[in-house]
């Protein structure tokens, strides 16, 4: 009996938690596309979640940015937005997620596709948007991210230290740097300190 009890509070805990970390289809819109730039915003496609947490598209948008909701199976706050160029890449990983491929494997996967052409990667800088934090969360009353922090990535696929004179890793505290030289997903990293 005491067994039964404690299995059944681990329950209502999960399921609360995830109750409570669910967003309407209206809040994760709002909460989603605060990661892009203000004018932005109003014409970005937005991703979320349906209430069987499956991702759909919440709102089909006609500009220039894709948005990514926060997760409600996950405790952190994050939301993003990225250029559209960077939809295939995106959803190729989606994708494979879904078929419960680890990351891993997604990454050998989407590195040989691109490698051989079949995965389409932007031929110009795509700028992806996150705004995260440990304390970050989305204020319902407010309509509102609160406490969260954004950092900027730049994707150049094929990208080197040589093609971009940057250095592979920051040299002064949200300095830009370079991450993954010469691969696919090479891109220039930007996180401004927190204050």
């Amino acid at each position: 009996m005491h067994l039964k009890y404690i299995l059944l509070s681990s329950l209502f805990f999960a399921i609360s938690t995830n109750a409570q970390n669910f967003l309407s289809k209206e809040d994760q819109i709002i909460s989603a596309v605060q990661a892009a730039p203000e004018n932005e915003r109003n014409n970005a496609t937005v991703i979320g979640f349906n209430e069987q947490n499956k991702q759909v598209v919440l709102r089909k948008g006609t500009g220039n940015l894709i948005c990514l909701a926060s997760n409600p199976k996950r405790k952190s706050f994050s939301v993003a937005c990225y250029q559209k160029d960077l939809e295939p890449l995106m959803a190729r990983g989606r994708a494979l997620r879904k078929l419960g491929k680890t990351m891993h494997e997604i990454e050998t996967i989407r590195a040989a596709e691109a490698k051989s052409g079949k995965l389409k990667l932007p031929n110009h800088p795509s700028t992806l948007y996150v705004l995260y934090g440990k304390q970050a969360k989305y204020n319902k009353d407010a309509k509102k991210v609160v406490n969260g922090h954004i950092r900027y990535v730049v994707y150049i696929p094929w990208a080197t230290e040589k093609s971009t004179g940057l250095p592979i890793k920051p040299q002064v505290p949200g300095g830009p740097w370079l991450m993954y030289p010469g691969g696919y997903k090479a891109h220039i990293m930007i996180t401004p300190p927190n204050n």
